[in-house]
């Protein structure tokens, strides 16, 4: 490393906030970067290691010392080659990813781990910002035409991997704008869409084909692309929101959490509320707001209903309360069970833990309450506190308590691909493919729902195991 001893000079120092009154006022990214020079010091602190548990805990391998080493050294253009080398799209990961790697760090031990995640923002920033990301032409194509359905980060690092190897990839993506659930799930004030639209416009110059607006399944069949391209590869996310079947969930005022953040973002893009709402506005704005669910779909939820005017909003989660730092002995460098405050928690927000809702209370249809009770762990089963019974007001509730799997109607019945326990698409991580001949599966709608950047290891992974497939032999990275 270029400064051995930088970690027992230089404090941890990590990006800021806009304070929260100013970026409640818009739905723009508030993340203030950290100067140039600032970042030279803090990539100072990876120290000399002996074995970087960071690599580790980065699912998609990022080098991370060697990255580190060439921005305290100034080498910022090298930095980006050495980033892009295993992360396509280090621009997503760098605002939305919680960073293992920093949690792998060996300066977590004592939790002032390196600023991995800025740094790597920083670098790919500036990379746009200077003119150096282009489109990575192959030299020639391979004849083969490879069909992805889904456009999140699965399906898009797999077809620009494709584009790369020589390959034709068309990607199938049945909303009206390509992202998934970076598009529609993400708000704007986490990942500006605008930073889609570029990566987008690099790949069709690399290559790739967009197909908006086509529900393979419904619009286009299974068969007709099997017919028409060699291989096709499954990326369409794990889409099933987990319900929660409790009396009162028919009542006006219970939405999945995905349904309201998907208006919302349409909005922001400027769809017009026809478009964005077709089948009813779902606004937070005057109302109290409860948010079922303690991950990062609810934190969102939580950031958008301040923004719309809410009047109050609370957080219910079914699990006890985490410990506020983990036991380092016992978890370090693995991902630590800890009670996590996000920037829209900072925001104004009532949280609750081992609450289970018992029922959804209401009238003439509009719901107005939540019967809850508390919960404890005895033997290693949850029950409920006898006489915890309690009520909180309630116009409106999300329901973020994760997903399901994917969606089965359409492209997976179509597809007839043997299922895992878990009601995923049955594919392992060696080769990828599903049970039916010329099928693969990545990303979420193989390994259930997970992180961005699982998804761009998957999507990198199984774009070599199908050239790899189609070629007899790949030189993809993995």
């Amino acid at each position: 490393m270029g400064k051995p001893t930088g970690f027992l000079e230089v404090e941890r120092r990590d990006r800021g906030y806009e304070p929260p009154k100013e970026r409640l006022k818009t739905w723009n990214e508030f993340v203030l970067p950290l100067p140039g020079d600032v970042l030279n010091q803090q990539a100072s602190r990876c120290m000399n290691c002996g074995i970087p548990y960071c690599h580790q805990g980065c699912p998609v391998n990022n080098q991370i010392p060697d990255f580190n080493d060439l921005v305290y050294r100034d080498q910022w253009r090298e930095a980006l080659d050495n980033l892009q080398s295993t992360n396509n799209f280090p621009e997503f990961t760098g605002r939305v990813c919680p960073a293992p790697c920093e949690a792998s760090c060996t300066l977590n031990i004592q939790d002032t781990p390196v600023t991995i995640k800025t740094i790597e923002c920083a670098i790919v920033d500036k990379g746009w910002d200077e003119g150096w990301i282009a489109p990575q032409m192959s030299p020639r194509g391979t004849g083969k035409r490879v069909a992805v359905v889904g456009s999140g980060p699965a399906g898009l690092a797999c077809a620009q991997q494709f584009a790369r190897a020589g390959h034709a990839p068309t990607v199938f993506e049945k909303s009206d704008r390509i992202g998934g659930l970076l598009r529609y799930g993400i708000p704007d004030f986490k990942m500006e869409k605008h930073l889609i639209d570029r990566r987008i416009r690099q790949m069709e110059a690399e290559g790739v084909i967009f197909r908006t607006g086509f529900e393979v399944g419904v619009t286009v069949s299974v068969e007709r692309l099997l017919d028409d391209y060699d291989v096709l590869v499954m990326a369409g996310g794990a889409e099933a929101p987990r319900d929660l079947p409790v009396p009162g969930r028919e009542l006006d005022g219970v939405h999945f959490a995905m349904d309201f953040l998907r208006q919302q973002n349409k909005r922001v893009a400027g769809d017009p509320e026809a478009i964005a709402a077709p089948d009813g506005t779902i606004s937070a704005a005057g109302k109290h707001v409860v948010v079922i669910g303690g991950g990062d779909t609810g934190s969102d939820c939580i950031g958008t209903s301040n923004r719309q005017g809410a009047l109050s909003v609370t957080q219910l989660e079914i699990m006890p309360q985490p410990p506020a730092r983990e036991n380092k002995p016992l978890v370090w460098p693995d991902w630590p069970l800890k009670l996590r405050t996000s920037s829209s928690h900072e925001e104004g927000c009532e949280r609750d833990f081992a609450v289970a809702t018992k029922r959804f209370i209401g009238e003439n249809g509009k719901l107005q309450a939540l019967e809850c009770v508390r919960l404890e762990w005895e033997g290693g089963q949850m029950c409920e506190v006898a006489g915890s019974e309690f009520q909180i007001r309630a116009d409106l509730v999300f329901l973020a308590m994760g997903f399901v799997g994917p969606v089965k109607a359409g492209l997976v019945d179509q597809a007839s691909c043997e299922l895992d326990p878990r009601g995923n698409v049955k594919a392992d991580t060696n080769d990828y493919r599903t049970t039916t001949p010329k099928v693969f599966a990545c990303g979420d709608m193989r390994r259930g729902q997970s992180l961005v950047v699982w998804a761009i290891r998957e999507g990198r992974q199984c774009a070599q195991a199908v050239d790899a497939y189609l070629m007899g032999a790949s030189k993809l990275p993995r």
